[in-house]
């Protein structure tokens, strides 16, 4: 199995927080990172979607202030959302103890509750670190490709063949808006989910008005917008904004949307392996989101990623940024001389009003 590259963070987190949040899609493989630390400490893990281990929380103070010398590894736990005030108070209580490190791993597949109740209840307490499925750090190089048409989430890319990885990704996305999203507390349509899903897959990368999305699906506008958040809020979905300054230059105000997993994107796309996705339009697309979220990936937690374009379309889709120490980083990828200086002219005004915002990388 393929060792991911989380666990040293998580390590350190863990000796120098009470309480860690370990988010990500379903099936990323969050369970596998837990247990993996489990069996390097002593630990209790708790599955909150098992009726068992909910039942051993039904007096939560009780439980756990049994168990504060140890790690607790509380797995989906926005399913208890009475939780955090009870972690918060045991917290409190542990540093007053001495033990101010390693008291809980929290687990959860959705930001919008969880981030919202720890936000509020564990504010100061607690660290945050997102697991994607398998990147390219993870794997050799000759394994990209694969990658690249199944996906990264563990089930998918290591099926026996093809029409395996497939059907498990079609499987993945009936689940997800038939039963994970409707958990969340709020009244989707699945079969305007699934629509709407689809039509983001077609445009992948596209800029996305929520008001031409609502009249194609028959929906009003807000809620087309509470479901795009929904898919971004389970990391399905990334919404990459403009980056703006005061550059004195109208810069594009709509947001790109990206389908986060190549696999799932080819999934909802029906296309079941390389020949069809090389002769599909979204083919550069596919290609350009793929790339987006492993230099995400590798640029860690603290870089913000955007996209530069004026209200003239000067600098194409292709100038992926993000920001370092309030620099502009954009990598230029797949892209020939002649594209190069084209982008380079789309990027001029920036290059003249602020030059210490901007480096190029090929």
């Amino acid at each position: 199995m393929f060792e991911r590259n989380i666990i040293t963070s998580l390590r350190d987190d863990l000796a120098n927080y009470p309480a860690v949040a370990l988010l990500g899609p379903r099936q990323a493989g969050k369970t596998t990172v837990a247990l993996e630390l489990a069996r390097q400490s002593d630990s209790v893990y708790l599955d909150l979607e098992s009726e068992l281990d909910r039942a051993k929380l039904t007096s939560p103070e009780l439980y756990l202030a049994e168990r504060l010398d140890r790690l607790v590894i509380l797995d989906e736990v926005h399913r208890v959302p009475g939780l955090f005030p009870v972690l918060r108070g045991l917290i409190d209580r542990a540093r007053r103890d001495g033990r101010r490190s390693g008291l809980y791993l929290l687990l959860g597949s959705a930001s919008l509750d969880l981030l919202q109740q720890a936000g509020e209840s564990l504010a100061g307490r607690i660290a945050y670190r997102e697991l994607t499925p398998f990147n390219t750090q993870e794997l050799p190089a000759s394994d990209y490709t694969r990658l690249w048409l199944r996906g990264g989430f563990p089930e998918s890319y290591l099926a026996r063949n093809a029409a395996i990885s497939l059907r498990w990704r079609q499987d993945f996305i009936r689940t997800y808006v038939e039963r994970d999203i409707p958990l969340c507390g709020t009244r989707v349509g699945c079969e305007a989910m699934r629509r709407l899903w689809s039509m983001l897959a077609h445009q992948q990368g596209a800029l996305v008005n929520a008001s031409v999305l609502a009249r194609s699906l028959g929906l009003d506008t807000r809620t087309v917008n509470r479901y795009l958040d929904l898919l971004v809020e389970m990391f399905l979905v990334r919404r990459l904004q403009p980056w703006h300054a005061k550059l004195g230059k109208r810069l594009t105000k709509s947001p790109k949307l990206y389908v986060r997993d190549s696999g799932l994107l080819h999934a909802l796309l029906g296309l079941p392996d390389a020949e069809a996705l090389l002769g599909h339009p979204t083919v550069g697309a596919s290609w350009q989101g793929f790339v987006l979220e492993n230099l995400i990936t590798a640029a860690g937690a603290n870089a913000n990623a955007h996209f530069y374009r004026t209200s003239a379309g000067a600098a194409k889709a292709r100038d992926q940024l993000r920001v370092e120490n309030d620099r502009i980083v954009a990598r230029l990828y797949g892209i020939s001389d002649a594209a190069f200086a084209h982008l380079l002219r789309g990027f001029k005004g920036l290059a003249t009003k602020r030059p210490e915002y901007l480096a190029l990388l090929r």
